[in-house]
């Protein structure tokens, strides 16, 4: 009995004085969260203890039975580890995953909310004569007999040398009743929304050249659409960065400012919004501090009892959303904060100002497949030319379209933004276009270098045309 004792005793011992010669202390709960211990590591681990225990003449080379078993106890042992850390967490937003931070979310009273389903659609132009061609914007709304929305996700220009496109489409409600399927009479994609002031913006678009040749005809006898393919994606679900950060945003109460932004902010449709509460702050009408009695009167200035109270909301909308009418952007908002004003209190809504953003500059690129010995029209024109463009409007789109309100387009963004993508070895002559709305009109241009300024009630908005952007 007392040498097995003794032999606990030496073996407890052994044990402790290998895990504090091996960094233990630096895994497991941290300051820095849950660091799991690595295989590597629990291996060295057991074959350091095993040596202390057995000898230094102990056989643990690659062949040898004991090796095998402390590895096969060290990979059991690192999927623990693995376990407890995915466990530990899950426990939090910011580092919680996959049905982790769905579960999260749905305690917050916030379920992940699901994406719009995608697809493809074939436009063809049937331009009368003396029309050259017809501008189908991004964000041009669509409808199905079974009233279903769809949106353009991207711009289309089709013309007289190339009447035909397939042209990119999403869903503007999110879920799986989004997943249109052209089997269906009720959910093929069938006609323009004529309510969408996107397609009469300017001469060249839909709705003004069907009007030009007469008011009764339809635009799909200009511009026919062929939906063979039904729309997926609309049964997947928010990826976890961008679900992440709503839950992160979402207020813990009912009544408050970012309580109402987060409501708005899930309508299909808004891109942003900005609530502002005047009453909350500084007031513009309230005394110089010199002359204000703080014991007489409240911090704010005084306003008529009978007069209802209402605070502001500003919301910029994304392209493929129509403000006015029943079915319009301004009549879901109202019903999405109804239940969460306060009575008495109403809310102020009104669309954000977008200012229109565009490119120009010349490209130098190196290491692109394009066709030599060509001129400089046939490599803009050149597939591998084209592609470049459209990976950069991408690049340039994502930066402004993540700009808040007031924030201004920064020329050094841009450039750096255009930089970073392979390819590209130099932006020569860059300007950033602001076309007055709608896109198409008169365009405003500013110098070399010179930002896009914006106002507190204004957002930037991308016009993602490449035929600003020339490789020399």
């Amino acid at each position: 009995m007392a040498d097995s004792s003794d032999n606990s005793v030496d073996l407890a011992s052994i044990d402790d004085a290998i895990l504090r010669s091996t960094d233990a202390p630096n895994y497991g709960v941290t300051t820095s969260g849950f660091v799991p211990k690595p295989f590597s590591r629990l291996l060295a681990e057991k074959l350091a203890l095993a040596r202390t225990l057995f000898g230094s003449d102990l056989d643990l080379g690659a062949g040898s039975a004991l090796r095998k078993i402390l590895e096969l106890s060290s990979l059991e042992d690192a999927r623990t580890w693995a376990a407890l850390a995915s466990i530990y967490d899950n426990q939090y937003v910011a580092s919680a995953q996959a049905d982790g931070l769905s579960r999260l979310g749905e305690e917050l009273g916030l379920p992940r909310p699901s994406l719009e389903a995608q697809g493809t659609i074939t436009l063809t132009a049937h331009l009368p004569a003396g029309v050259a061609g017809v501008t189908l914007p991004y964000g041009a709304r669509l409808l199905t007999p079974g009233q279903h929305d769809v949106a353009l996700d991207e711009t289309v220009v089709l013309s007289v040398a190339s009447p035909v496109a397939v042209a990119n489409v999403v869903a503007f409600y999110p879920g799986p009743d989004s997943n249109l399927d052209p089997s269906d009479p009720n959910q093929k994609i069938t006609w323009w929304n004529q309510d969408d002031p996107k397609l009469a913006w300017d001469s060249n678009s839909l709705l003004s050249v069907a009007h030009s040749q007469n008011p009764n005809v339809p635009p799909e006898q200009i511009v026919s659409i062929q939906h063979t393919l039904p729309l997926t994606g609309g049964e997947l679900f928010w990826p976890d960065d961008r679900y992440r950060a709503l839950l992160l945003s979402a207020p813990r109460s009912l009544w408050t400012v970012d309580s109402i932004r987060v409501a708005l902010s899930l309508v299909p449709g808004v891109r942003q919004v900005q609530v502002r509460d005047l009453a909350g702050g500084l007031d513009a009408d309230l005394p110089i501090f010199g002359q204000f009695d703080f014991l007489e009167r409240l911090f704010g200035a005084e306003r008529d009892i009978a007069s209802p109270y209402y605070f502001d909301v500003v919301v910029a909308s994304t392209d493929s959303a129509i403000w006015d009418g029943p079915n319009g952007l301004a009549v879901a908002l109202d019903a999405a904060v109804e239940d969460l004003r306060p009575m008495g209190i109403r809310p102020r809504i009104q669309p954000a100002d977008p200012v229109y953003v565009g490119i120009q500059a010349n490209l130098v690129v190196s290491g692109l497949a394009l066709p030599r010995g060509s001129s400089a029209a046939a490599i803009n024109v050149s597939p591998p030319a084209v592609a470049l463009k459209q990976r950069l409007l991408a690049r340039v789109g994502a930066y402004i379209e993540g700009l808040g309100f007031g924030e201004p387009v920064r020329f050094a963004e841009v450039m750096a933004t255009m930089m970073s993508e392979p390819g590209v070895v130099d932006v020569q002559d860059l300007l950033l276009l602001v076309p007055t709305p709608p896109p198409g009109s008169p365009t405003i241009t500013p110098g070399v270098g010179d930002n896009v300024p914006i106002k507190p009630t204004q957002i930037a908005t991308f016009v993602d045309t490449d035929t600003g952007l020339t490789i020399i």
